[in-house]
């Protein structure tokens, strides 16, 4: 039986051994929608699988140099089998590509631990909102939060219902969700929907930049880290100004200069310090790190407001320090 929200850690979480690798087979390959495959992953023996929490990803090493995160969309109490689903990119012959045209059922996978950045944390009530393929991380948390006895509502918007994977599994709880499709509903009207503030309760959103940007800005007056997003690609930063700095990475005993144009992961790589990345846009969260000292200049997709302010660790293929101050990482 999975635990209860109580249960699990609110802390953004990451496994023991983030470089180790797990080998699995694909036991069944589904359409869940146009241009939509999930893929159930089982261990070949027919073993037990991790453990996981609602909201966590995998990698899957698709190639020797081609590495794609994506959202595990099972049952988090399920240890015989994950899901993943992959939607197919229109444009290029990326991840989306190998996955959809190379693996078949039977195929082995090569696969990282979960990660999890996207916690659902314990509340009364949620709202959830996923765009297109950002279902796929909501899904699980629907599930915790029935398990806990939480109110929750979902909004699912997409191109249209073809294109939107799990509309089926999820009817079941009825007026709890609504589906916004765009070619018969038009756009979601967030504005309207979270004018009225809602106390005591959570939003969780994945999906495009342009959903989640309508979104933060139609939820600014309800309180602090009411909103928790995950993001396919990281926002746009302005590096127009940024300046030379200096990092010292205090286990390590180096200190070097970080010049403007190059990513405090990029030097820690070029002077062989032991670093893990894998996205380089600050949304896999892979390369956190803990900030021993220093004003971070956060450009993260991952941490909360409050997360930030805290400045307890950063994510160092996109994020610097304020106005070149100096860091000390524990790196």
């Amino acid at each position: 039986m999975m635990a209860t929200l109580a249960e699990h850690s609110t802390e953004r979480e990451a496994p023991n051994d983030p470089n180790a690798r797990l080998t699995l087979v694909v036991a069944a390959r589904t359409v869940e929608a146009d241009g939509v495959v999930s893929l159930t992953l089982v261990d070949p023996e027919r073993g037990a699988l991790p453990t996981w929490t609602p909201g966590s990803h995998i990698d899957l090493h698709l190639s020797d140099d081609l590495v794609r995160q994506y959202s595990l969309s099972s049952s988090s109490g399920d240890t015989e089998k994950w899901r993943v689903s992959i939607l197919k990119e229109s444009e290029g012959r990326g991840g989306s590509h190998a996955a959809h045209e190379r693996i078949a059922v039977g195929s082995p996978v090569t696969v990282s631990m979960p990660r999890n950045h996207f916690v659902l944390h314990p509340s009364k009530n949620y709202v959830f909102v996923a765009g297109g393929i950002g279902i796929t991380p909501i899904v699980s948390m629907i599930e915790a939060a029935q398990q806990s006895a939480s109110s929750w509502n979902l909004v699912y918007a997409g191109r249209s219902r073809s294109s939107m994977a799990f509309v089926e599994e999820l009817a079941h709880h009825g007026d709890r969700v609504k589906v916004v499709a765009g070619d018969t509903d038009g756009r979601m009207d967030f504005a309207a929907y979270f004018a009225e503030v809602q106390p005591d309760t959570l939003v969780y959103a994945c999906g495009p930049e342009s959903l989640l940007t309508a979104l933060e800005a139609a939820i600014t007056h309800w309180p602090v880290d009411s909103l928790h997003t995950e993001r396919f690609v990281g926002k746009g930063v302005d590096e127009s100004a940024d300046v030379d700095f200096e990092v010292e990475f205090a286990d390590s005993h180096l200190k070097l200069t970080i010049p403007a144009g190059k990513s405090i992961l990029e030097i820690a790589e070029e002077n062989d310090l032991p670093v893990i990345s894998s996205c380089g846009e600050g949304t896999c969260g892979t390369c956190e790190t803990v900030v021993l000292a220093g004003l971070p200049d956060h450009r993260d997709s991952i941490l909360t407001d409050s997360e930030k302010a805290a400045n307890k660790s950063m994510f160092i293929c996109v994020s610097r320090s304020i106005a070149g101050c100096p860091l000390k990482l524990d790196l």
